[in-house]
């Protein structure tokens, strides 16, 4: 079957692959966009660190790279998270590579080489026509309070627009799904341009390691083998992490969240316990795994682009679709360490 075209303009175009931009709308297939995938993703696409830009650089901020893109993509599919895709190069990307680079018996230095490219180019297409769906129209809730005395009188705490919904069903940053769609209607039926994703990742985890100081979680066997690592917010200096070894006493889907301003937090001037219903924006996500350190865990994120950018609140806390995989392969009496 021949794909669709797409209408994109030029400068949408630019962000996808400088090579095919041109002079005004331009219809580009999805054989298109497929088979310029990896054109760019090379050595000199990426800086040579991840410290901050110069300040003559910001303007190169701007906008998404097309190759840190595909890079996300293919590190997502080969079970190095590299948190939210949102085609900026950083810190979460970097620790992927190196994550990438353990799996396969390489030194883990973090920087995108060819034996790394070599690893990742078995990967197949990695954008794709998705149709939107009436339940993607009905998991919106529409703008959420922040105050929790206000969210407590919500029975589901769904995505706030059908944006939301569909880059976190296809762990996009929000802003990247808007630059590859930017003239949609976002109704039932239509076709929209996303991430195209791997199955999640199947396996037995027996240990756990929560680093703080790298902010990430890292995942291994029976056998002491890493299966998979994503970045992670682990505590913060006002509400540090556990120290020591802890296991998994629950796993528990769709949470609610109960607020105890005694026990957790003070949230605005909230002083009484409160129950916030389930959903991807409760504040602990789509799912939490509960630890035997009294009311710590591991769980989702309603901010997905924060993860390893703010503090949590002690807890380990991850994007929800990796708290999701993570959580289809732990189990009861699972260790989790805390590597401060």
């Amino acid at each position: 079957m021949t794909p669709a075209p797409w209408l994109v303009s030029a400068a949408l175009l630019a962000t996808l692959s400088p090579a095919l931009a041109q002079e005004g709308d331009f219809a580009l297939t999805m054989d298109a966009v497929n088979a310029a995938r990896l054109e760019s993703l090379a050595p000199p696409s990426l800086p040579q660190s991840a410290e901050e830009p110069e300040a003559g650089d910001m303007d190169k901020m701007d906008q998404p790279d097309p190759s840190v893109v595909r890079l996300q993509i293919l590190l997502d599919w080969a079970g190095a998270s590299p948190g939210v895709i949102d085609g900026f190069d950083g810190e979460n990307v970097r620790k992927a590579v190196a994550v990438i680079e353990t799996l396969n018996g390489l030194a883990a230095d973090g920087e995108l080489d060819p034996d790394v490219i070599g690893i990742l180019e078995k990967g197949g297409p990695v954008l794709f026509p998705y149709t939107i769906s009436p339940e993607d129209e009905a998991a919106v809730v529409g703008p959420l309070p922040e105050d929790y005395a206000e969210l407590a009188g919500y029975d589901h705490l769904g995505f706030t627009s059908i944006e939301e919904g569909l880059a976190e069903k296809f762990h996009m940053d929000i802003d990247l799904f808007r630059a590859l769609n930017p003239s949609s209607a976002l109704v039932a039926g239509e076709q929209v341009i996303v991430a195209q994703l791997a199955e999640p990742l199947e396996g037995k985890v027996a240990r756990i390691e929560a680093d703080k100081k790298l902010g990430q979680l890292r995942a291994y066997d029976r056998d002491n083998r890493l299966i998979v690592a994503y970045p992670a917010t682990v505590g913060s200096d006002d509400n540090p992490s556990p120290v020591g070894t802890h296991t998994v006493t629950a796993i528990a889907p769709e949470p609610i969240y109960t607020y105890n301003p005694e026990v957790n937090f003070q949230q605005g001037n909230n002083d009484e316990v409160l129950e916030l219903a389930p959903g991807p924006n409760n504040p602990v996500g789509t799912v939490w795994i509960d630890l035997s350190e009294p009311t710590y865990g591991i769980h989702g994120t309603p901010e997905p682009s924060e993860i390893d950018k703010t503090a949590s609140h002690g807890c380990v806390r991850l994007t929800n679709w990796d708290a999701e995989e993570l959580a289809g392969m732990v189990e009861k009496g699972v260790s989790v360490e805390f590597l401060q």
